[in-house]
Formats: structure tokens, sequence, C-alpha cells
């Protein structure tokens, strides 16, 4: 074989190489994306289908409840709201009217499926995309 015939070749096996690199990259950072909606985005039906996502808004006051292991409460932007369970230990700052994340799954009822939940930590805090959630829904909302 030809010296240029083998560089060729390691050429092709390069690329080929991190091709399959690039398409196994792509591939981890799509399955670990989680998009952030609100409730009023969920209910109108803009979230996304059979993938993980989160929502986040404040407790309903008076909605959790507790069954056994699962923990089921209302997560509101002031507008919609949606109902959500939980199965497993709640962060210590969890509380009801306080903001909140969670991350999981639609069901085919309408029920959101958490598989993590993340408290507010700080009376002052929220993530500058949940406040424009919030304040976005809540001018929606007046109209």
């Amino acid at each position: 074989m030809k010296p240029r015939h083998k560089r060729a070749l390691l050429i092709l096996g390069a690329l080929g190489a991190l091709a399959i690199a690039a398409v196994l990259i792509l591939n981890a950072l799509n399955s670990n994306i989680a998009l952030y909606v609100t409730p009023s985005e969920v209910a109108a039906g803009k979230a996304p289908q059979g993938q993980a996502f989160r929502i986040g808004g404040l407790v309903k006051a008076g909605s959790l409840r507790r069954d056994e292991l699962v923990v089921h409460f209302v997560i509101t932007d002031l507008v919609k709201e949606i109902p959500v369970s939980y199965k497993g230990i709640l962060p210590d700052l969890f509380k009801e009217g306080k903001g909140a994340v969670v991350q999981g799954k639609l069901d085919a009822d309408g029920q959101f499926v958490a598989t993590e939940v993340l408290a507010k930590h700080d009376e002052n805090y929220m993530p500058p995309e949940a406040k424009h959630a919030l304040e976005q829904a809540q001018k929606n909302g007046a109209k």
C-alpha cells in the first residue's frame, strides 16, 4: 500500500472516530437537558411531550397532602395551576406559598410526576427566568 493511501485511510478513520464521538456527546447532552416552562405554558399545551422538563412557580397554599411516601401538591404561576405528585423526601425549605422548581414528566391524566423537587433557598432570591415567567403569566392573565 502506498503511503498516500495509508494517510487517506488514517484521515478517514480519524474523521469517523470524531463523528462517532460527536454523536455520542450530542446524544448525552440532549438526554440531560430539561426545558423550563411555566404552569401557564403547560396548560396551553406548550410542554414537551414524552420528555422531562421543569416547571417553576409557587406551591399553592393548602394544596400539600401526603399519601404514605407520595406527596401531592399544586404548583402555580398565579394564573394556571398544575397538580404534581412526587415520591420521595421533600427539601427542608419546601413550604406552601413558597417558590419551587419541579422536574419530571406529564402523565396521561395531565398530572405532573416529579422526579426532583427544588425549593427556593432564600426569601429574596428568585431565578431570573422564574421571575420573568411569573411576571409574564400575571400580565397575560390580567388581559
